[in-house]
């Protein structure tokens, strides 16, 4: 068996495997982090890319290993032969960075000391003490890496998945599976995640080995294809390490929304407004939202701000998003064309098996990567695209903008595309047919607003993408002339 090819070990069903499943089950009744009931915040559809699956999906919430099937999904006389699926990790921890600045804002919260006496000897309440009081329980060793939040994010999507498409899940297909994952840790983890839940569709109840034993390598590590994006020296020079590239979001931190929130937190939790700063205003925020998504918790940090005050602080996250990501500055999507012509490359494989009666060597290709894989690969295929750019100082104009990046890549979105072979077509062109899912929805095509295409027509409409993508000069920095002019 190949490397990288997943096979199922044999299973028995051992007074052992049943005890297993015993301890398994209540195991999972008594888990600390997945509380039986989830938690929402009014906050929550504004919390960008720390956003939450299930408050994309909320049809999820009351059964969330059922497949939602959208009812453009072709069926009957069209059979689907091919499903690559592009997946954003599962729920996560904060990064360092942002565990850092938050033990910054509650050292200013702790600094109080004196004045929370005075308050608490008042008998008055005290937003601020409670938050100086308030466990923080992040610590640097966290940086970013998958939740079991997150890993149970993959394990259900797998569920879902698995049920929608059976043919193509089948037991028979395990074996020929591909994952490619970024190389790191929580997608890494997130590939193993989504691999235990296959596992459990097809042995309901029994505890899912290591990957190891499934007699399968781990998934296969591609940078290049899955972060993309720090591979692309032209995009690290002028976007990512420019500090002016990122001017509209630095220019919004000082303009009148975010100074009235500045000015309304410094009076909430007590301290001098000139200790805070957006970027610390924003980690708060975003200590909601971790809290609300790792431990189900609804903490005191999501009293400080109100629904203004997170549509604002949505916007600023839409706003680096928006020009670090493919929208502003579209160097991040062009640089995304090498992964999207592998998936074209996929689907052509599998249509070339077809037509010669062949078996699709790889019925299911999994792709495990980041927002920023997700979001330049969307810029370029034409979706949420706004007549006007963000910047700035149009916040008010953009209210009802469509590039909202919580609901288009929260943890655990999924871009899907699904090939098909349909019976009894006219011609050799409708044989085969694409249909496109963003989050288990049928997403209409960007050009036509059609739900499903002839593959040829799909293929043609993107031909100057597919045909015309050079990264290698694409993401070259323009030589310096250094010679002496005479």
């Amino acid at each position: 068996m190949h490397r990288g090819a997943c096979s199922l070990v044999r299973v028995s069903a051992t007074p052992v495997a049943a005890l297993a499943v015993a301890l398994l089950s209540s195991l999972s009744r008594c888990s600390l982090l997945e509380p039986e009931n989830s938690v929402v915040s009014a906050l929550s559809p504004y919390f960008g890319t720390k956003t939450r699956y299930e408050d994309v999906n909320p049809g999820l919430l009351p059964d969330p290993e059922a497949p939602r099937r959208d009812p453009e999904l072709l069926e009957e006389a069209c059979t689907p032969v091919q499903l690559v699926a592009l997946i954003r990790h599962g729920t996560r921890y904060p990064t360092t960075k942002q565990i850092r600045k938050l033990r910054q804002l509650h050292g200013l919260l702790q600094a109080r000391g004196a004045e929370d006496d005075r308050t608490r000897a008042a008998g008055r309440g005290d937003l601020g003490a409670a938050l100086a009081d308030w466990p923080l329980w992040y610590a640097d060793w966290m940086d970013g890496q998958l939740v079991e939040k997150g890993r149970q994010d993959m394990r259900q999507l797998a569920l879902r998945l698995a049920s929608l498409f059976p043919a193509l899940f089948s037991r028979e297909n395990y074996g020929r599976l591909q994952l490619v994952t970024s190389s790191k840790h929580r997608c890494v983890d997130s590939g193993a995640a989504f691999l235990q839940g296959l596992w459990q569709h097809y042995h309901p109840g029994l505890p899912p080995p290591d990957v190891a034993d499934m007699e399968c390598g781990p998934p296969r590590i591609n940078d290049k294809l899955m972060r993309f994006f720090d591979h692309c020296e032209k995009f690290l020079t002028q976007v990512e390490r420019n500090a002016t590239a990122l001017y509209h979001v630095e220019a919004f931190k000082t303009g009148p929304e975010m100074q009235n929130i500045l000015k309304k937190v410094a009076d909430i939790l007590q301290v001098p407004v000139n200790n805070l700063n957006a970027d610390l205003i924003q980690v708060a925020f975003f200590t909601c939202s971790f809290d609300l998504a790792i431990k189900g918790v609804k903490s005191p940090w999501c009293d400080v701000f109100d629904i203004d005050d997170a549509k604002v602080l949505e916007y600023l996250n839409d706003l680096k998003q928006y020009w670090k990501r493919g929208y502003g500055y579209t160097i991040n999507s062009r640089s995304s064309c090498t992964l999207f012509q592998d998936i074209f490359q996929h689907l052509d494989k599998a249509v070339k098996q077809k037509q010669c009666s062949q078996p699709v060597s790889s019925p299911v290709i999994l792709q495990f990567g980041h927002a920023e894989t997700l979001l330049p690969l969307l810029s370029l295929m034409g979706y949420f695209k706004d007549k006007e750019p963000l910047t700035a100082y149009n916040y008010k104009e953009q209210m009802h903008r469509k590039f909202r990046s919580g609901h288009i890549v929260p943890y655990a979105s999924n871009l899907i595309f699904v090939l098909y072979h349909c019976k009894n077509a006219k011609t050799p062109k409708e044989e085969f047919r694409v249909q496109l899912l963003l989050n288990e929805k049928v997403l209409p095509l960007a050009h036509s607003q059609e739900t499903v295409s002839l593959y040829e027509d799909l293929k043609n409409h993107y031909k100057d993408i597919l045909q015309s993508c050079h990264t290698s000069e694409e993401c070259e920095l323009p030589k310096v002339n250094t010679s002496d002019e005479l």
